[in-house]
């Protein structure tokens, strides 16, 4: 298996500038996080289980409005 090349190493340049913008992104995270827990949201431990499963039934919806009705075919045929 061939790796595909995406691209030139960041510089030593760019990677200062990471370095220096850390700091601010880290803040806005933790401001975040204090707005998550405000608001009295928890996570679960089965959180992305349900997730997935909301997910799942969401799409499994979709392809039912999406197919195509069978029985007014069969009727035109």
């Amino acid at each position: 298996m061939e790796l595909e090349e995406v691209g030139p190493e960041p510089s030593p340049e760019d990677l200062a500038s990471i370095d220096a913008e850390w700091p601010e992104i880290e803040a806005d995270l933790a401001e975040l996080d204090a707005e998550i827990r405000a608001l009295g949201v928890t996570p679960v431990d089965n959180y992305w289980r349900r997730a997935r499963r909301v997910e799942a039934r969401a799409s499994r919806a979709v392809v039912v409005a999406l197919r195509p009705r069978t029985a007014s075919l069969r009727a035109v045929a």
